[in-house]
């Protein structure tokens, strides 16, 4: 008997039995509907994290201080004092450094006429817009000047603006930073959330103006390092990591600093999402065991209840091989059916828990061939013992069967 026929007869027979065809495919539909959806959703989220840290900067590394040691005990990595804008300056010069801008940052109160809101005011210099990749909505950014000069004017984020109540038309306004007035010089091009940490709720003042006014410290939290080209990445890193240690009269075993890239928050993210997303479909295949014995489980029942009807075709000449081929047919109509609508439900739901989510739909291929394939080896696997079951039914006792 010919496949297309196999396949068609098998069809009728799911046709004959709509609610028990339903419920059979149900365990398979959703075993694949969750491990296309859940695959997606950790694609999409490694591709949500790709941009959020390439929208950190370009080829950007990060100096971070050392940990502090109090006593007996040793602080977090970054708890220390241990980078000033001295150390900046001097990275400035390293060959293969594009930008460099030191920063400090601080929690404050703000006000515009009658609203506030307590947000982060980060001082830095003119290039914290190139290195951290910033654009402006309206007005402009810091400049030499007025870092050189401590001026008391503010770049605000899309949030903060939001918050406080700005438009483009009160550039040029002033708000009050801790009870002291500020100039609105510029607000920010809105660039999303960075993990828990919004980047668009902050306040850019000039870093000298915070140091005179606000923290009264020479030490910097962090200096961001804009690299001129991705190929120069480890070199420059190198270099930086010997003029620092030269500068701090360490030698690689004390050193009082810490120096990150992207591509290392993005391969740690990368391998924990990976072993969460094997983890969580590996999980919901379990649905697809649950389904491919619901498969067996019919079959086997459509063995008992079809047992003449197999007396007969042996009785005029089948052959074993033709009902080992029409039930195993039968199972993996079955499994494909309930495969082809699992896929279509998990693209569904990943899409939106993309638009949920901010990523967007990530569709992969493979994910869906895996699908299939993983629908048809259902079929093949669980269908096999009912299909042998039936092809070896003596022909005689069959017609007997009531």
């Amino acid at each position: 008997m010919r496949i297309l026929e196999l396949v068609r007869l098998a069809i009728s027979r799911l046709a004959a039995s709509k609610v028990r065809a339903a419920l059979t495919m149900l365990g398979v539909v959703i075993g694949v509907a969750s491990v296309v959806a859940l695959v997606a959703v950790g694609q999409g989220a490694t591709s949500g994290v790709t941009a959020r840290l390439q929208s950190l900067g370009t080829n950007l590394l990060t100096v971070n201080p050392g940990s502090s040691t109090s006593g007996f005990t040793r602080g977090a990595a970054g708890s220390a004092n241990t980078l000033t804008v001295e150390d900046a300056t001097a990275l400035a010069k390293v060959d293969g450094v594009a930008a460099v801008e030191p920063e400090i940052s601080t929690q404050q109160f703000v006000v515009f006429g009658d609203k506030n809101t307590t947000t982060s005011i980060v001082g830095t210099t003119a290039d914290y817009a190139k290195v951290r990749a910033y654009g402006i909505w309206q007005g402009s950014f810091l400049n030499d000047a007025s870092v050189e000069n401590g001026l008391q004017v503010a770049v605000l984020g899309a949030t903060t603006a939001d918050s406080l109540g700005l438009t483009a038309a009160d550039v040029g306004s002033r708000i009050t930073i801790a009870g002291l007035p500020f100039e609105v010089i510029g607000i920010l091009q809105p660039k999303g959330s960075s993990g828990p940490f919004s980047q668009d709720d902050q306040v850019v003042v000039p870093i000298t103006t915070l140091q005179d006014h606000l923290v009264g410290t020479d030490k910097v939290r962090s200096i961001g390092i804009s690299v001129a080209s991705e190929g120069q990445i480890e070199l420059t890193k190198a270099e930086i990591t010997t003029a620092l240690q030269n500068r701090h009269g360490t030698s690689g075993s004390n050193d009082d600093f810490s120096i990150s890239d992207q591509s290392q928050l993005l391969d740690t993210f990368s391998s924990i999402t990976a072993t969460l997303t094997m983890l969580l479909a590996g999980i919901a295949s379990i649905s697809l065991l649950v389904g491919g014995i619901g498969i067996m489980n019919i079959m086997l029942v459509s063995v008992r209840e079809r047992t003449r009807e197999i007396g007969i075709r042996k009785a005029i000449g089948a052959h074993a091989s033709d009902i080992l081929l029409q039930f195993l047919v039968e199972a993996l109509v079955l499994s494909l059916l309930g495969g082809l609508i699992g896929i279509l439900i998990g693209l569904i739901v990943s899409l939106a828990i993309g638009q949920v989510a901010g990523w967007g739909f990530v569709f992969n291929p493979l994910t869906v061939v895996v699908a299939v394939l993983f629908s048809v080896a259902v079929g093949v696997v669980f269908g096999v013992l009912p299909a042998r079951q039936a092809a070896r039914l003596d022909p005689v006792e069959a017609l007997r069967f009531e």
